[in-house]
């Protein structure tokens, strides 16, 4: 390729209509969202392409609130074996997206081997919920989700509803007002009005996992951390980042996750695919860690190539 154009003034939904019903001026578009795949597939200008990438979604537990003891582990764990992520990976991602076990994607270099994704047990959920202590009278767990998550947090919300036989009211969090939302998570002087919030976030590389993902959650500097800091996991990231063998660094990171989902300090959930629109005659590479075009050409019969033609 000569030339690269990034387009900065169509909106996501004129990019997808001008890439799936047209040719000439827009061949990639990303972050496709998984309800929008099916107008890709049928479309006759354009291909979908998935990727397993490198991206989380899970739940962060406000330890702020004080009638729900979120510092209690079985009450965490609680809330883990109420989810059924198969469910939710068909339904909410219609199956683009992979179940998760703790933070890492099983793919990383740095995923710990051992580590299966916590299963769907109601009557174990139940318990631990009991044994955790008495739920609050008619208190409603909140959960908290930006408008892309909106039917994940309704699931969810639903099986631990009907899991744990509490009340759950769901909020959304519109695109224009996310940045306030987030602010408050990451600045930490005021504590958020709300039980569990959704949160997505990338590694860049496929190894020091934890740098990326495990730090934004649960890190002393962590823009989604919601409660007070945690010096057991500060002290294991630290250990971390001194290694400069990269073999080390693999063993420490997956130490970190290890504990991490021994403690489910977080509602884990999935691992969504990046999905992309492409035009027909574009031969996209995609990477699991950021959108590159290194690797990507166009063939003959591109549009940009068709008067080389005549």
């Amino acid at each position: 390729m000569q030339r690269v154009v990034f387009r900065n003034d169509l909106s996501p939904a004129e990019a997808m209509e001008l890439c799936i019903r047209s040719e000439g001026q827009v061949d990639i578009v990303t972050d496709v969202a998984p309800s929008a795949s099916s107008r890709v597939i049928s479309s006759s200008y354009a291909k979908l392409i998935a990727v397993d990438a490198n991206h989380v979604l899970a739940g962060t537990f406000n330890h702020f609130v004080k009638d729900i003891p979120f510092h209690d582990k079985r009450l965490r764990e609680a809330f883990n074996l109420s989810v059924n992520r198969d469910h939710l990976i068909k339904k909410g991602f219609l199956g683009y997206a992979n179940p998760i076990a703790a933070m890492t994607p099983s793919w990383a270099k740095d995923f710990p081997e051992d580590l299966e994704p916590k299963p769907y047990n109601p009557a174990k959920a139940r318990q631990l919920f009991k044994e955790a202590g008495s739920w609050p009278s008619g208190r409603k767990l909140e959960i908290a989700a930006t408008e892309r998550y909106t039917d994940a947090a309704r699931l969810i919300g639903y099986d631990i509803e009907n899991t744990l036989d509490i009340g759950v009211k769901i909020k959304i969090i519109p695109e224009y007002n996310k940045n306030s939302w987030l602010r408050v998570s990451a600045e930490k002087k005021l504590h958020p009005n709300w039980d569990i919030m959704l949160a997505d976030v990338f590694a860049s590389f496929s190894e020091g996992t934890p740098a990326f993902i495990h730090r934004e959650f649960f890190g002393f500097d962590g823009s989604y951390r919601t409660g007070p800091p945690l010096p057991t996991f500060d002290r294991l990231f630290a250990k971390m980042a001194a290694q400069t063998v990269p073999d080390d660094l693999i063993q420490k990171a997956k130490q970190i996750d290890t504990y991490v989902y021994n403690e489910s300090l977080a509602l884990f959930l999935v691992a969504p695919k990046k999905l992309y629109a492409v035009n027909r005659h574009v031969q996209f590479q995609s990477y699991r860690t950021t959108f590159e075009l290194a690797e990507t050409a166009v063939s003959n019969m591109h549009w940009s190539r068709m008067d080389n033609l005549i």
